[in-house]
């Protein structure tokens, strides 16, 4: 009888560990447009898998993990904040337009084809040079406006619109594709 037992549990642990790291990329992105802050959205993440693992027996299979685990996730953004008076959280209404950008996003990746990020990359890789470091020292290096416009020795403003353009740019290729 211990042996099924532990068979068992291996099994989930497989599912979840496979679980985890299909989705796991995701939830990074999600957790650091809440906190915008690379090392925190980490350690959410990963307090919010461990969170998961314990209570997964709560988990509503009908329902869809990203869901769960996003609330998990922001679950673990706000005791965060509560515990972090310096950090600023984002009203309820930002929160839910991230919330659906994400359920987009998951919808996109789940229809097939390359990974979301895949076709970010690639649709990155078309951008004008000079868009594309405006995208890799705002969002990817996590600089700020002032921070990235001097080591691209721009104004702030000069980077603001690159930056819109680029956003433009980069729809328009993920929407096409």
């Amino acid at each position: 009888m211990t042996k099924i037992v532990q068979n068992q549990e291996m099994i989930e642990r497989e599912k979840f560990s496979e679980l985890a790291r299909e989705f796991h990329g995701e939830f990074l992105v999600y957790a650091r447009s809440l906190t915008r802050d690379g090392t925190t959205s980490r350690d959410i993440v990963q307090d919010s898998f461990v969170a998961a693992w314990k209570n997964k027996d709560k988990f509503d299979i009908t329902r869809d993990f990203g869901s769960w685990m996003r609330g998990i996730i922001r679950n673990k953004w706000r005791e965060h904040l509560r515990k972090n008076s310096r950090s600023v959280a984002l009203d309820d209404d930002l929160l839910e337009s991230v919330e659906a950008e994400m359920r987009d996003w998951q919808s996109i990746r789940m229809d097939g084809g390359p990974s979301v990020f895949m076709r970010l990359e690639q649709c990155l890789s078309k951008l004008p040079e000079t868009l594309s470091e405006a995208v890799k020292s705002f969002y990817y290096d996590g600089q700020s406006t002032d921070d990235a416009a001097d080591e691209l020795s721009i104004g702030g403003a000069t980077l603001r619109k690159r930056l819109q353009r680029a956003r433009a740019s980069l729809k328009e290729c993920m929407n096409g594709q």
